[in-house]
């Protein structure tokens, strides 16, 4: 990939603002080298990688690779047989401390069943233990090694420490004495040159007698080593000079061990800093929101909601862009900060991450296409250096471009041939354009030369886009519509600023019949797009409401199946009780009649026994019946009732219609809908009384009432046509139900001719219905083999 396109696309940025995501100084190198790769199945590997790493970040909290060093000269050093000082040991315990957190990240997640495509990274690397809490033991610091880490090296110490105690009570004892106290400058041990002295005045050096190794910056002290300890500090540097013997040992004894697992050590350093880069892809991507796009080779790029990285998320408007598929060109117009640039760029950029193994800022099944080459004309190439103009310097890299392009590149122009006469740049841009059409590259370029979006439409495989512009407000949306040419709206924008509309009108006087046509064709190109935006909201709000309904809908219907379940489980139960509880009643009875059968018991026993059993029967037909509401006062019970009066029972609160005469107990039959119950004339009030009489005397006598008032409702024709043969027989069956109980003499039932399945399915119902007397065709004018009449018994 050339490195120009890198720069203009500002990918400079991106890997450098990866490398702040990084811990280690190899992870920060392999960011800053970090290059687009046209292999698709190496480009595959790395995408996989970085969204695992994602995945794994969004699941749980972020792992540190902080503490991991370059080890690599201290292993070589070990090769040529040097010891290690403390800080290359210091730099090997954090390497492995860090391996052993790594270890433990990648345990969790496969306690939790997750292997994906970093499990055998995590998996090979070696924490070993031992070696590092061996070191750990014995190097405590940078220049600190512990007491234990060996014996001898324990008990030279102990030494030293006693030897220490024997001087200072040496010199504490010389202190106390007067005469050498008046001597001295402070009471107080000091060392100089590793060995104990006394700070004594100049003026007072006989007095105490020894060896001089200083003198403060006056003069005026002296720094002895009095005689009595000269022996004393000679038998510690011997000791010292042991200890640093000892510890030379300890540090060639762990170099070798260390030397045992060198070749682990280097793998481990290696795989922690490949893991450190990757998790710095993925910190990266979880910042703008990134997702894994799917890749191909056919040159097809379909982005969704594609935003530009670098630009603050909370503002930048998202993208959809589609290119590589039907057209291999889109020529962008519109007006100018209205976002061409940045659409262009964004292409350009998201492909170049795509291809580096980044994850992309965009929506999900967002694809990219893998390309040899990218080439960019971006922004101001003027050269002052080389006496270029904006325009010979935008030229220059053309010719470049078309060298080099092919029908695996992608081609992004901006502006394309603009900073030269119109009318040539226009006809420069479109022969570049055709040129490239021809080698196959797909290309997307901005322009506000007219003449490209008239070669758009025109052109087979070239489409139009805009940028869209909002003159009301004279500001951009920064949206990309694809498929509809842009507008430079300069006079729309011209007359919002104060332009004076006299001049506003001269300038469109002076545009050709041509370009006013195609003005025009734009401006209703605009209209029908905003009414189409428009008209999908609309749907798409639809769509959500009736998403919500079929949400509620199926809510409500699970909680009447839960209520029927409850209520059906409920009465099975009670059914089940009541049953045992006359199973009960009856073995007794039974038993009772044998023993009454068997021996001579008195009437009255057996009557008891019949009493308690009618008691218990009326106390659960209290409890299991119904109550009736009591009658409201003032009310009395209907008097004269006819067959067909309208009624209300008062203690269903139904509407229905008698259907029989009181008996002498004043109980009647009353048909509320399919149901025909027995009530007493007192639960019964008459309602609809007015509208009851044009009834009766539409229809004849009171018997026909229910017939008036059941037909008010029920049509006299049902039509089939359309339904599937199940659908049409129960819907046909309702209605004949519903037209039979409303004493309807016959009912028209369409269903069309067709093929004649629907009408045979129909015949073959009726015949199976026992009050359905007979059923003929319709005659000629009635819908003729369409249409079926249904005469009831």
């Amino acid at each position: 990939m050339n490195e120009k396109v890198l720069h203009t696309l500002e990918y400079d940025k991106i890997i450098r603002t990866l490398s702040e995501y990084a811990s280690c100084e190899e992870a920060k190198k392999r960011c800053l080298h970090l290059q687009p790769q046209t292999d698709r199945a190496v480009i595959g590997n790395l995408i996989q990688l970085t969204d695992d790493a994602l995945s794994r970040l969004y699941r749980k909290s972020n792992i540190s690779f902080s503490g991991v060093h370059n080890i690599k000269a201290s292993l070589k050093r070990l090769e040529i047989g040097a010891s290690l000082n403390t800080s290359e040991f210091l730099q090997i315990i954090s390497l492995l401390e860090v391996a052993g957190r790594a270890k433990a990240y990648n345990r969790t997640e496969r306690e939790e069943e997750q292997q994906d495509s970093l499990t055998s990274l995590f998996s090979q690397l070696e924490p070993l233990t031992p070696l590092k809490e061996e070191l750990k033991r014995c190097i405590l610091g940078e220049d600190e090694i512990a007491d234990d880490a060996s014996p001898t090296l324990h008990k030279i110490r102990k030494s030293i420490g006693g030897m220490n105690d024997r001087i200072h009570a040496q010199l504490t004892k010389l202190m106390n004495n007067s005469s050498t106290r008046l001597a001295l400058q402070d009471a107080v041990v000091t060392m100089r040159d590793g060995r104990y002295c006394l700070p004594v005045k100049a003026d007072s050096k006989s007095q105490v007698p020894g060896m001089v190794h200083d003198q403060s910056s006056s003069g005026s002290t002296l720094f002895i080593e009095p005689m009595a300890v000269v022996n004393l500090n000679n038998e510690l540097r011997e000791l010292f000079l042991k200890e640093k013997a000892e510890i030379e040992v300890i540090l060639q004894t762990l170099s070798q061990k260390v030397f045992e697992y060198a070749e682990v050590l280097a793998a481990d350093y290696e795989l922690l800093a490949e893991l450190d880069f990757i998790f710095a892809k993925a910190g990266f991507a979880k910042t703008y929101s990134g997702m894994a796009p799917t890749f191909n080779e056919r040159g097809y790029i379909h982005i969704r909601q594609g935003r530009h990285p670098l630009l603050d998320a909370k503002k930048v408007v998202p993208i959809d862009v589609t290119l590589g598929d039907s057209y291999k060109q889109l020529i962008v117009t519109g007006p100018n900060t209205g976002g061409k640039t940045v659409s262009l760029k964004t292409v350009g950029l998201l492909t170049l991450m795509g291809q580096s193994g980044l994850l992309i800022p965009a929506a999900d099944r967002s694809e990219l296409s893998i390309f040899e080459e990218v080439f960019a004309d971006i922004g101001d190439e003027q050269s002052i250096e080389q006496s270029l103009s904006t325009f010979s310097s935008h030229m220059t890299n053309i010719v470049r471009i078309l060298q080099k392009a092919d029908d695996r590149s992608l081609v992004l122009f901006d502006e394309l041939c603009a900073g030269t006469d119109p009318t040539e740049g226009a006809a420069l841009a479109i022969s570049i354009l055709h040129r490239l059409h021809q080698f196959g590259s797909v290309v997307m370029a901005t322009t506000h030369y007219s003449e490209l979006k008239v070669y758009a439409l025109t052109t087979d495989g070239v489409e139009n886009a805009c940028c869209e512009f909002n003159v009301e407000t004279l500001s951009p949306t920064y949206r990309l519509l694809v498929g509809i040419p842009g507008k430079s709206n300069a006079f729309a924008i011209s007359l919002k600023l104060g332009l004076p509309d006299d001049l506003i009108d001269d300038a469109r006087q002076r545009l050709s019949d041509s370009d006013v046509a195609f003005e025009d064709l734009l401006t209703d190109l605009e209209t029908s797009r905003v009414t189409i935006e428009r008209e999908r909201e609309e749907i798409s709000r639809y769509k959500a409401q009736i998403e919500d309904l079929k949400k509620q809908t199926e809510a409500k219907r699970d909680n009447l199946e839960e209520r029927r379940e409850k209520i059906l489980r409920d009465a099975n139960e009670e059914a089940y009780r009541i049953l045992k509880e006359a199973k009960d009643v009856a073995d007794k009875t039974i038993r009772n009649m044998n023993k009454y059968g068997q021996a001579i018991a008195p009437i009255s026993e057996m009557e008891k026994e019949r009493s308690a059993i009618r008691d218990k029967m009326s106390e659960k037909e209290k409890r299991l019946a119904l109550k009736a509401k009591p009658a409201k006062s003032g009310k009395k019970a209907p008097k004269n009732l006819r067959i067909g009066d309208s009624v209300k029972v008062l203690s269903m609160n139904i509407k229905g219609t008698v259907h029989s005469l009181p008996n002498a107990k004043g109980d009647l039959y009353v048909q509320m809908g399919i149901l025909r119950s027995l009530v007493n004339i007192n639960d019964i009030e008459l309602v609809n009384e007015d509208t009851a009489a044009p009834l009766k005397k539409k229809y004849g006598g009171g018997g026909s009432k229910i017939k008036a008032t059941k037909s008010a409702y029920v049509s006299t024709e049902i039509n089939l046509i359309g339904m599937t043969v199940d659908e049409a027989i129960a819907h046909l069956d309702k209605y004949l139900d519903d037209a039979y109980i409303a004493h309807l003499p016959s009912v028209r039932i369409v269903h069309g001719k067709g093929t004649g399945a629907l009408r045979n399915a129909v015949h073959g119902h009726l015949k199976k219905l026992k009050y359905v007397k007979s059923f003929n065709l319709g005659e000629f004018g009635e819908g003729d083999a369409g249409v079926t009449i249904a005469h009831f018994e």
